[in-house]
């Protein structure tokens, strides 16, 4: 199984979507209109971590460890800014926004004629800035992605006979 660079991957913002008290599949996002997010840095990291709960068993001497909720990390963002791109745009209106949108990445592993991977879930845009540094430097947007549910996984796929 070969390895795979971040170049080349895509970071897609969709429309206003609803949190559910399930898990998310990938039938969840098959009717969004995606608008790709030009010119990224960094995306950051997905997955999900597990609360841990603890309980010390006085009589057993011994700390038990059990899982409570599950929360998703923060996925930071970076991009050289452009004015003109609609997936920035939307990434700025979104954080005056109180809802969850729907994201989507996708990576550049498609096998030849085939379907690259992708991850889909939904976050609130918790915040964005703008970075300036340095003389040497590109200007550049930050956002916070405050991700609200799993993350779905969808493996690249071969082409179909």
């Amino acid at each position: 199984m070969p390895i795979y660079a971040t170049a080349g991957a895509k970071l897609y913002i969709g429309a206003v979507i609803s949190d559910k008290s399930s898990d998310f599949t990938e039938a969840d996002f098959a009717a969004e209109v995606w608008t790709n997010i030009s010119h990224l840095e960094s995306l950051g990291t997905l997955g999900d971590e597990v609360e841990q709960v603890t309980f010390d068993a006085i009589g057993e001497n011994r700390r038990k460890r059990l899982k409570g909720v599950r929360s998703a990390p923060t996925m930071e963002v970076v991009a050289g800014i452009d004015y003109a791109d609609a997936g920035q745009q939307a990434l700025i209106a979104a954080e005056k926004a109180n809802d969850d949108y729907a994201f989507k990445v996708e990576f550049d592993d498609a096998p030849v004629g085939g379907t690259p991977s992708e991850r889909y879930f939904i976050a609130k845009v918790g915040s964005y800035s703008e970075a300036y540094d340095t003389a040497n430097s590109v200007m550049k947007l930050n956002a916070s992605l405050w991700v609200n549910s799993n993350t779905v996984r969808v493996d690249a796929a071969e082409a179909g006979p």
